[in-house]
C-alpha cells in the first residue's frame, strides 16, 4: 500500500473508533470533497453484528438483514461487507462478486478465487467469458449468508480460494413453524418504483410430527430497465427471475441426535434479444436469445451423540447444475454466440468436530475430507473436460485457557483433469495430475477487559482449470498452480455497559497483505510475474437500550501488478475506497427507522460519492395472522447520477421500495 494512504487507513481507523466510543454525539455530513476523498467516517447495518470472537475477517448477514436490505439479487446482499465490491448489481446475468480485488474482474464473472456455495454445493466458479457470476438464486430463499474475506478461514471449502467464501443458507421449515407441529407461512409482496419491479414470494412450512418438518418456496421476480440519477433509462437491465426452494428433514435416533436433510433449489432466466456482453450490455459481440436453469441439489446427514464430544459428524453429498442456452440473433454463425454451457460440479463433503483436552490445551479439531467431480461442456472459449480432487482438511481450535488460542490449518489437494475434445491447442482425452499441500495458522488473545489482538498467515495454491487448456501454453498452465500468501493482522474490543447498563459496543479491525505468484488466471497471464494488495478492513457497531444504534464498516485498499518485464502499475481490480454510517432508531420495539450513508473515494478515474438511504419497518397488530409487516426504502435518496468503481454501467437512481409480508 502506498504510505499516503496507508497513513490515510491507519488515521481512518482510529477515527472510526474514536466514532463508535462516541456514537451518540454527532451524526455524518456528506464528506466528498472536490479531491474525492470521504473524510473519516463509518458506514454499516443495524442489523448486523461485529464477529469479534474470532481471528478470521467474517461478516454474517442474518434473515433480519435479509429482508431489511430489500435486495434484487444475491450480489446485493454482500455489497456492503468490507473488500466486497460488484461488477455491477441489480441483475443476475450482468453481475460478479468480487472480494478483495479477487473474483469477478469485467471479463470474466467468477473464478475459484471467490468460492460460493449454497447448502454446502459450489456453484458460481468458472470463468465463464462476459457472462456475471452465475449465481442466480433468488436473496428471498436464504436465512443466513456468511462472506468470509482472505484465505485464512477458506481451507475447509476449497483450494486457491484469495478473495473469499460467500456461504448461502437456505431457509428451514422450522424457521415458520418454530418447532411446532402443524403448517405455517408467509407470503410477501414487494414493488420498487424504479424498473416497475414486481416480486411475490410464497412459503410453506409444515411439520407433521417432532421429527419430520417440509418446507416449499416459489419466488417470482419481474424487473423492467431501471433508470438512472440523470433519468436515462439503462437498456437491456430488465429480466424475470422465477426460482423455488424445496426442504425436508428427518430427525431420528437416540434424543433425534440424528437428521437427514434434503433440499433443493431451482432458478430459471429467459432473455431474448439481449447483448452477449452481459457486463458491457452493448452489442459489440452480437445479440442473443439466452436462457438460464441452474439447479442445486443436497442431501446432508449429521450425527451428534448427546454425551459425547468426540463426535459431530456431517456428510453433505451435492450436486450444482447450470445450463446455459443462447442463440445468436442474426446469421453470422459466431461459435461464439451460438455456444451452448452447462457446468455440472458433484461433491460428497463429510466432516467431523471435536472437542478434548490434550498436552494442557483446550481442542476444537474440525477435520473432513472431499470428493469433488467436475464436468464442463465444451463451447466456444469454455474448453470442456473433466476436474476430479480429493482434499483432505484439519482446523484445530487450541485453547491455552489463559486468552491465547492458536488455530493452524492445512488441506492437502490432489486432482485429475481431462480435455474432453479437441481443442485449438489441445487434444481429447490430453490429461493432467496434480497435488498441494496448504495450510496456515491465526493466533487470537483476549485481555479480559474486551480488547483483543489477533493475527494469521496463510498460504493456499489454486490448482488448474479447465479454462487453462485454452492457451497456447497449456502444457506448462496445466501442471503449475497460483500460489499466495496472506498475512493479517488486527484487534477487536467488545464491552457491554460502555456508559450506561444497557448499552454496547463492537468494534474491528483488520489490516492484510496478499501476494500471488504464478500467475495464469487472466488475459494478462503471459505479462504478469505477480499480483500485491493490501488494505485494511473495519467494522463496529453501538446500540443503546433506549433503540438508538450506529454501525460502521469500511474498507481502504490497493494493489499493484509486477510485470515480468520489471515495471510495474495499479492493480485496477480493487475495491473502491469506502466508508459510511448507519443510523436508526427502534421505538418501543415496534417502529424501526434508519438512515444510511454509503461514499467512495475518487479511484481510477471512477469519480467518488455519496448515497444516502432511509429504510423504515413496521409491525402491523392484526389478532387473524401470526405477524404482519410493512418495509419502506428509499435508495438513493437524491436522485445521484454515478457509477459504482468496475462496474460498466450506471447505477440505478432514486428507487422507493415497498413490501408487505404476512405470517400465519
Amino acid at each position: 500500500m502506498k504510505i499516503n494512504t496507508l497513513r490515510r487507513a491507519l488515521l481512518c481507523s482510529a477515527s472510526a473508533a474514536a466514532l463508535a466510543v462516541t456514537a451518540g454525539a454527532g451524526f455524518a455530513q456528506d464528506l466528498v470533497d472536490e479531491d474525492g476523498f470521504l473524510g473519516y467516517l463509518v458506514l454499516g447495518n443495524n442489523k448486523r453484528d461485529v464477529q469479534t470472537a474470532t481471528a478470521v475477517p467474517e461478516t454474517v448477514i442474518n434473515a433480519e438483514e435479509i429482508q431489511d436490505r430489500q435486495a434484487g439479487s444475491v450480489a446485493e446482499l454482500i455489497d456492503s461487507v468490507p473488500g466486497v465490491t460488484l461488477v455491477n448489481a441489480g441483475t443476475p446475468t450482468g453481475a460478479g462478486i468480487n472480494i478483495r480485488g479477487f473474483g469477478a474482474d469485467g471479463t470474466y464473472g467468477s473464478n475459484q478465487k471467490v468460492q460460493i456455495q449454497l447448502d454446502g454445493a459450489s456453484t458460481g466458479s468458472e470463468e465463464l467469458y462476459r457472462i456475471g457470476t452465475q449465481l442466480y438464486t433468488d436473496p428471498s430463499l436464504f436465512r443466513e449468508v456468511s462472506v468470509i474475506r482472505g484465505t485464512v478461514g477458506s481451507y475447509e471449502y476449497g483450494s486457491g480460494i484469495i478473495g473469499g467464501v460467500v456461504q448461502l443458507e437456505t431457509i428451514d421449515a422450522a424457521d415458520l413453524t418454530e418447532g411446532e407441529i402443524g403448517l405455517s407461512g408467509r407470503q410477501t409482496f414487494e414493488y420498487y418504483g424504479n424498473a416497475n419491479t414486481r416480486i411475490s414470494s410464497t412459503i410453506l412450512g409444515w411439520q407433521p410430527s417432532e421429527n419430520l418438518e417440509f418446507l416449499l418456496n416459489y419466488t417470482y421476480r419481474e424487473q423492467g430497465n431501471y433508470s438512472d440519477g440523470d433519468g436515462n433509462e439503462i437498456s437491456n437491465t430488465g429480466y424475470k427471475l422465477p426460482s423455488y426452494l424445496a426442504k425436508a428433514k428427518y430427525s431420528f435416533g437416540n434424543n433425534a441426535n440424528q437428521s437427514l436433510t434434503f433440499s433443493t433449489t431451482h432458478t430459471t432466466s429467459d432473455e431474448q434479444d439481449v447483448p452477449y456482453d452481459a457486463f458491457a450490455g452493448t452489442g459489440f459481440f452480437g445479440n442473443v436469445d439466452r436462457y438460464i436453469e441452474t439447479t442445486t441439489t443436497s442431501l446432508k446427514y449429521a450425527y451428534t451423540p448427546i454425551g459425547n464430544d468426540l463426535i459431530d459428524l456431517t456428510a453433505t453429498l451435492s450436486y450444482a447444475d447450470q445450463f446455459i442456452e443462447q442463440d445468436e440473433v442474426g446469421n453470422t454463425g459466431s461459435t461464439l454466440l451460438n455456444a451452448d454451457h452447462r457446468y455440472e460440479t458433484t461433491k460428497l463433503t463429510v466432516k467431523n468436530t471435536a472437542l478434548f483436552d490434550a498436552f494442557g490445551l483446550s481442542h476444537s479439531l474440525r477435520a473432513g475430507g472431499e470428493i469433488i467431480r467436475k464436468e464442463r461442456l465444451d463451447a466456444s472459449s469454455a474448453p470442456g473436460g473433466t476436474d476430479k480432487r480429493f482434499a483432505l482438511f484439519a482446523i484445530d481450535e487450541m485453547d491455552f485457557g489463559n486468552g491465547l488460542t492458536l488455530t493452524p490449518a492445512m488441506r492437502f489437494e490432489t486432482q485429475d483433469i481431462e480435455s474432453s475434445s479437441d481443442g485449438t491447442y489441445v487434444s481429447q482425452g490430453e490429461r493432467f495430475d496434480n497435488s498441494e499441500l496448504m495450510g496456515g495458522i491465526s493466533a487470537r488473545y483476549a485481555f479480559g477487559n474486551g480488547v483483543a489482538v489477533f493475527g494469521s498467515v496463510a498460504y493456499t495454491a489454486g490448482l488448474p482449470i479447465l479454462d487453462d487448456f485454452d492457451y497456447e501454453t497449456y502444457a506448462t498452465y496445466m501442471t503449475q498452480s497460483e500460489k499466495s500468501v496472506t498475512y493479517e493482522l488486527g484487534a477487536s474490543y467488545d464491552r457491554e455497559g460502555l456508559w450506561s447498563g444497557d448499552d454496547q459496543l463492537r468494534a474491528k479491525v483488520n489490516l492484510w497483505m496478499t501476494r500471488l505468484w504464478d500467475y495464469t488466471s487472466s488475459t494478462d497471464y503471459q505479462t504478469v510475474d505477480r499480483v500485491s494488495t493490501e488494505g485494511v478492513e473495519i467494522e463496529a457497531s453501538y446500540s443503546h437500550g433506549s433503540g438508538t444504534y450506529v454501525d460502521m464498516n469500511a474498507n481502504l485498499s490497493s494493489g499493484e501488478w509486477s510485470y515480468v518485464d520489471g515495471t510495474t502499475a495499479d492493480y485496477t481490480r480493487m475495491p473502491a475506497n469506502s466508508l459510511g454510517l448507519t443510523v436508526g432508531k427502534k421505538f418501543n420495539d415496534k417502529l424501526d427507522m434508519s438512515w444510511e450513508a454509503v461514499m467512495t473515494k475518487n479511484v481510477n478515474a471512477t469519480p467518488g460519492y455519496a448515497v444516502h438511504n432511509l429504510r423504515a419497518t413496521y409491525p402491523i397488530d392484526t389478532s387473524m395472522l401470526k405477524e404482519a409487516e410493512i418495509r419502506l426504502g428509499i435508495e438513493n435518496l437524491f436522485d445521484k447520477q454515478y457509477t459504482p468503481h468496475l462496474a460498466t454501467r450506471p447505477a440505478a437512481g432514486r428507487n422507493i421500495k415497498l413490501s408487505l409480508a404476512a405470517a400465519f
